[in-house]
This record gives C-alpha cells, sequence and structure tokens, in this order.
C-alpha cells in the first residue's frame, strides 16, 4: 500500500521543484510509473483481504477502482496541459499540485478497512475539487456550482458522521474486518431505519441519485478538464463503493429503505435520459448520462446479491473510463471552438477525421455494444433486478433505449450536419490528444478480454 501512496505523495515536490522544461515530463512520467505499478493489485488471490497494514486492507471489490484511481492521474495531468499554457508558472505547479493532494485521499477511501478513515478520506476529497472548480473553472458561475458542491456534499455527511459514532459506541469498534463477524446491530426499529437513512445518504448524493443530483450537471460544466475527469471517474464512484461497502455491513436493509432509494435511481436513470435528449450542452449532455449509469448502480447496489454487485463493480469501472473520454473529447472540441453549444460545434468530421474515430469509440462503448464491458454490466444488472422484481424490465427497458438515442445525437450532433459558418480555421488534432485517447480505449478494449479482473468475483 505504502509503495503506492508514498511516491504519490513525492509526486508534490517534483512539480514544485521541477525547472519549467520539466514539469509536465516529470509529474506525467512520475504518475505513469506509479499507475503500472499499482497494476499489480489485480492479481487474483484468496484471501479476503491482501496488502493488509494496520488500517488498509486491498479487497475484490475496491483493487480495481484503486487501479482505475492511479491510472487516471497521468491522464489528467496530459488533458491539462493545453489550458495552462499561457498561465506563469507557478500556476502551472498549483495546478498540478492541487490535482496530485486529490490521489492520497481517494486511494486511502477505497482501500480503508476502518470506518472512521474512510469518512475522513471521503470528505477531503472534497476540497482540492471545490479549488480546482472555483479557481479553474472557465466561467464566472463557477463559484455557484462550488457553493451546490460543498453544501450538498457538507448537508449529507454529517448525518453519516453521527451514524459511524453511534455504530461505534453499539458495536465498540469501527473495523469492516470485525464489523462482519460480528451480529447486525441494525433491526427494524425507527432508531435502525433512521441510521440505516443516514448511513446511505451521504453516498446517495456524492454517486447521485436522482432528485439529489443537482450539484452534478453544475459541477461538471463548470469544472476544467482535470477536475470534470476528477469528478466523473473517481469520486462518483466513491458514492458506489460506500453504499456496497455500508449496505454489507449493516446486514440486509429494511424494505423501507429499499424500495424508495431504488425506485428512485431507475426513474431516475430513465428521466435524466430524457433529458439528454434536449440537451444542447455538450458537457451537461454527458455529466447528466453519468447520472442515469449511475442510477443503475445505485440500484443494484441495493439489492445486494452477487451478481448485481459484480454488474455494479464492472459498470463503475468502464463508466468510469468512457465518461472520461467522453469529457476529453468535449474539452477537445472546446478548446478550438471556445463553446459549449452543440448547434456551434457541429460537423466536425470533416475538420478533424481523427477525433471522430475516438467519438465514435466513446459513443459506442458509452451506449453499451455488444463486445464491451458496458454491456455486460448492463445485462447482469438488469438480469439481477428483473430476478428481484419483475416490472423493473420496464424501467431499465426503457433507460436503455433512451440512453442509445441520445448517444447517437450527441454523435451526429458533433460530427454531422453543415459546418457553421464562423469557424473557419481549427488547429489540428494533436499528438498528445491522440495519446490521451489512447489510453482511455486501451484499457476498455483489454478488459473485454477479461472482465472478470474487475467484476468483484474472488477469483
Amino acid at each position: 500500500m505504502l509503495k503506492i501512496i508514498l511516491p504519490t505523495i513525492m509526486l508534490l515536490p517534483t512539480a514544485l521543484l521541477s525547472p519549467q522544461k520539466l514539469l509536465w515530463t516529470n509529474t506525467t512520467t512520475d504518475s505513469l510509473l506509479i499507475a503500472t505499478l499499482s497494476l499489480q493489485w489485480l492479481y487474483p488471490t484468496y484471501y479476503p483481504l491482501k496488502n493488509m497494514t494496520q488500517w488498509t486492507g486491498i479487497d475484490q471489490i475496491s483493487s480495481p477502482l484503486l487501479v482505475l484511481s492511479c491510472w487516471l492521474l497521468p491522464l489528467m495531468i496530459l488533458a491539462s496541459q493545453n489550458h495552462l499554457q499561457h498561465e506563469p508558472l507557478t500556476r502551472k505547479r498549483i495546478f498540478i499540485t492541487t490535482l496530485v493532494m486529490v490521489q492520497p485521499f481517494i486511494l486511502l477511501a477505497f482501500s480503508t478497512t476502518e470506518l472512521m478513515l474512510f469518512y475522513i478520506a471521503f470528505e477531503a476529497t472534497l476540497i482540492p475539487t471545490l479549488v480546482l472548480i472555483t479557481r479553474w473553472g472557465n466561467q464566472p458561475e463557477r463559484l455557484s456550482a462550488g457553493t451546490y458542491l460543498l453544501f450538498y456534499t457538507l448537508i449529507s455527511s454529517l448525518p453519516l458522521l453521527i451514524t459511524i459514532l453511534y455504530l461505534h459506541a453499539q458495536t465498540g469498534t469501527l473495523h469492516l474486518t470485525v464489523l462482519k463477524l460480528t451480529h447486525p446491530t441494525l433491526t427494524t426499529s425507527w432508531t435502525n431505519i433512521l441510521s440505516g437513512l443516514a448511513l446511505l445518504m451521504a453516498f446517495m448524493v456524492k454517486a447521485p441519485l436522482y432528485g439529489l443530483h443537482l450539484w452534478l450537471p453544475k459541477a461538471h460544466v463548470e469544472a476544467p478538464i482535470a477536475g470534470s475527469m476528477l469528478l466523473a471517474a473517481l469520486l462518483l464512484k466513491l458514492g458506489g463503493y460506500g453504499i456496497m461497502r455500508v449496505t454489507l455491513l449493516t446486514g440486509p436493509l429494511s424494505n423501507y429503505l429499499h424500495y424508495p432509494f431504488i425506485t428512485f435511481a431507475l426513474w431516475g436513470a430513465l428521466m435524466t435520459s430524457s433529458i439528454c435528449l434536449r440537451q444542447s450542452d455538450l458537457k451537461s449532455l454527458i455529466a447528466y448520462s453519468s447520472v442515469s449509469h449511475m442510477g443503475l448502480v445505485i440500484a443494484a447496489a441495493m439489492i445486494q446479491t452477487h451478481w448485481s454487485f459484480s454488474g455494479a463493480m464492472i459498470l463503475m469501472i468502464s463508466h468510469g473510463l468512457t465518461s472520461s473520454m467522453l469529457f476529453c473529447l468535449a474539452n477537445t472540441n472546446y478548446e478550438r471552438t471556445h463553446s459549449r453549444i452543440l448547434l456551434l460545434t457541429r460537423g466536425l468530421q470533416p475538420l478533424l477525421p481523427l477525433m471522430a474515430t475516438w467519438w465514435l469509440l466513446a459513443n459506442l462503448s458509452n451506449m453499451a455494444l455488444p463486445p464491451t464491458t458496458n454491456l455486460m454490466a448492463e445485462l447482469t444488472i438488469m438480469i439481477a433486478l428483473f430476478n428481484w422484481s419483475t416490472p423493473t424490465i420496464i424501467l431499465t427497458g426503457i433507460a436503455t433505449l433512451l440512453t442509445a438515442s441520445y448517444t447517437l445525437f450527441m454523435l451526429l450532433a458533433t460530427q454531422r450536419g453543415t459546418l457553421p459558418s464562423h469557424i473557419t480555421s481549427t488547429p489540428n488534432s494533436t499528438t498528445r490528444e491522440h495519446l490521451l485517447m489512447a489510453l482511455h480505449t486501451i484499457p476498455m478494449l483489454l478488459l473485454i478480454l477479461k472482465p472478470e479482473t474487475i467484476s468483484g468475483f474472488p477469483l
């Protein structure tokens, strides 16, 4: 564990002390090396927790998410190079420092076996994200987006802290390994229903449940590209991961908690998909699409079967790669046309033909084309939900239909159609951008060959 966390922390002096020429090179190579080193966590094991230290242990549920978070740091640094090139050197250093500071907290949150440390790491990821959005966003609305993010997260996570303290008073320990051995403390009394609700609420806001998702499109639209990638690919997964951990811990949930959450999640998947169909803003469209995908994850994590957990796991990983790639593509368009409105950026295929290929790949994996892991995950979740309650097939079926339609709408709106008259010259797509897209696509294609690594099953 430390052999990843310590080099990640050592990226801070690297970013602060590198000479101007080597700043990007040093940080990118260092973080890529860390990402390569972290691949060893995917190695299958028969033990319930591997790499155990006193407070951290790596599980089948957390290892894919840990590798994903290590993998995305170099990609975020690569993606931010262009919009920082005119900034003074100190600002570049501070930007990279902010990005690196999130990383140890995310690693801790995914790998900890102690609930209090999990809460601390879960909350600490908020601060650098807030700095990214409110300092490096593009529009003046970024301040309101920051306040939305801050207050949604804080109001929802205070009950979580109180419930964790209450759990500690009840059982005398907060270690997940010990909590699994004790009898489930939550029964059907009102106290326990409310504490179960409080445990889930913070994660429901983080992996936005429909109705608690209002901060997400705002934050995504205003964030710089690295902030968007961080939010979409990692911070939403914290919510899903927290639900999976906590629901297992507190024993079987009462139906008072099941039904409303699953209903909201599936209905929300349907509603946000239909919102996507009439969306004029590209980044907002991608943000709403990630709300609808995470709705499926929430619904699957709530019914707590083996199938649904492995489906939720695979969907979280593949959605992390896909939505991050879509945000990068939207950003390349934004840097060339300086607009996120779909009407003003249409018809880009003849101008940037290679980018159109990446757009096609990302969109096909977003709408779950057969060989991708997205399809495998969605099918697993739908089967698990259908087995649990038959009518859910109506909601999930309509949601997948709408997903396919808004994805194709996004592809046609950005790539086809007549070129707007105000686009006279666009810079060519650079090697850096192609590398960035390739580093998103290659893991997706490799995971098709061996999806067991991310399925959350002990191999």
